[in-house]
């Protein structure tokens, strides 16, 4: 069962039409989540000045998502010189999102999107409950790169490259 569940994660960036999808140019959604402590966060005040990356993963302490946040924790320098915040956003309730963020030691917050209003403001598909890898990066609250396929191992370094202009 643990197979089945694991290669559907690994499909999900696959379901879903990008052309639905938040788009370059679209303002920062106005939406509040609770965030792994349980602590409000708006999302549009968040990031209404300088850069923000809010990305998507289908689950928590799963091999790929936990591949996509530790490569934007292990290159957290080089993007927080480049004055990138990072939100991540998944599905997943508070006391997940706090272990995830505790046994990965990530330096950013978690939001627990637990009834999807964050994904539907973004307009990111839920398919079996689970949001769709995906990662858009916002420039004083307009968003500037969207990456609906959501890389995992190299996610900060396609962010470092699109800021630094090698797209």
């Amino acid at each position: 069962m643990k197979t089945i569940a694991l290669m559907l994660f690994s499909f999900l960036p696959f379901f879903g039409n990008a052309a639905e999808r938040l788009d370059v140019g679209e303002r920062l959604p106005d939406v509040t989540c609770n965030d792994q402590d349980g602590k409000p966060v708006n999302v549009a005040q968040f990031g209404a000045q300088g850069y923000l990356l809010v990305y998507f993963y289908p689950k928590a302490n799963t091999p790929g998502c936990t591949k996509q946040g530790c490569s934007l924790r292990d290159n957290w320098q080089g993007l927080t010189n480049l004055g990138v915040k990072i939100l991540g956003v998944s599905t997943d309730k508070e006391e997940a999102q706090k272990e995830f963020k505790k046994s990965q030691n990530f330096p950013f917050s978690l939001l627990a999107d637990k009834d999807h209003k964050v994904a539907q403001a973004f307009q990111v598909p839920v398919r079996f409950g689970f949001a769709s890898r995906s990662a858009y990066l916002f420039k004083d609250g307009v968003c500037i790169m969207a990456d609906y396929d959501g890389h995992t191992g190299d996610q900060a370094q396609q962010v470092i490259n699109f800021l630094s202009g090698k797209k």
